[in-house]
């Protein structure tokens, strides 16, 4: 194996235990999804999916640590809503609870990361959690909660659903694409940021509505921490959407300085 690859971790995506389910019945699934196993790897990075090491079957002595000391960054994948219990706030709709054992799980690997001084992205999902776990709070759901805005997310068409969003000048994202002060991504979700977490800095906003849509640590001196509301593993290379090339090759820069020796 080449040493020279990186190695990047991906958050799981649990499918909980059903004693309904004809297969795995009454078994605990965890699973990433194919496209953002492939968009890591797209530049020769290994994808690396980390389990979570708590729960009823528990074995051994494994920790998240142990995968932050030995992986070089963390992508954090889309998926179930963030509870509102994660941040302080009771459900308004039972549907939308979330996945609290979830949230716990990504909490902690975002901490261990940061132990390890890793770099961590996060995938739409990702970003709330990011804000979340540093003490932001969430829009349980845009359309009840911001009747005006924009339909970010359309079942119907699901990962055909666009909007533009305007890059924040001065920002790294606006670095990382100066000729494109907008641009096109795609809109799959429900909830989004509304108390910003503190130390972050807003790098992207939808132009129609003006929700937030990417983030970024804002002390440069500390490890790697950016995420965005899009999906970047969904956008097809050659269409009008974003070129999210950069945004991955800014974050195995960070992961290939941070490495483990």
């Amino acid at each position: 194996m080449d040493p020279q690859r990186l190695k990047i971790g991906i958050s799981a995506c649990f499918m909980h235990a059903d004693p309904t389910r004809a297969l795995f019945t009454g078994k605990t699934l965890q699973y990433v999804e194919q496209s953002i196993a492939h968009w890591v790897m797209s530049t020769g990075a290994l994808a690396v999916m980390i389990p979570s090491p708590s729960g009823a079957t528990r074995r051994g002595d494994v920790t998240l640590d142990h995968y932050a000391q030995w992986l070089d960054g963390l992508v954090l994948h889309g998926g179930a809503d963030v509870s509102p219990l994660s941040y302080g706030e009771q459900p308004l709709q039972e549907r939308w609870a979330g996945d609290k054992i979830r949230d716990e799980y990504e909490i902690d690997l975002v901490a261990a990361f940061e132990r390890q001084g890793k770099p961590v992205f996060g995938v739409c999902r990702g970003l709330q959690l990011v804000n979340v776990a540093y003490g932001g709070t969430l829009y349980q759901d845009i359309a009840t909660q911001l009747p005006e805005a924009l339909p970010h997310r359309d079942a119907s068409v699901y990962d055909r659903n666009f909007h533009t969003v305007d890059i924040v000048a001065g920002t790294r994202l606006a670095q990382l694409y100066p000729q494109d002060a907008r641009v096109k991504v795609n809109s799959i979700h429900h909830q989004a940021i509304k108390r910003l977490a503190e130390g972050f800095e807003v790098e992207a906003l939808s132009h129609e509505d003006g929700l937030i849509e990417a983030i970024r640590r804002a002390d440069r001196g500390k490890p790697y921490l950016a995420a965005v509301q899009w999906h970047p593993e969904f956008h097809q290379p050659g269409a009008d959407t974003i070129d999210d090339a950069a945004l991955l090759a800014d974050f195995l820069a960070a992961a290939a300085a941070a490495r483990s020796p």
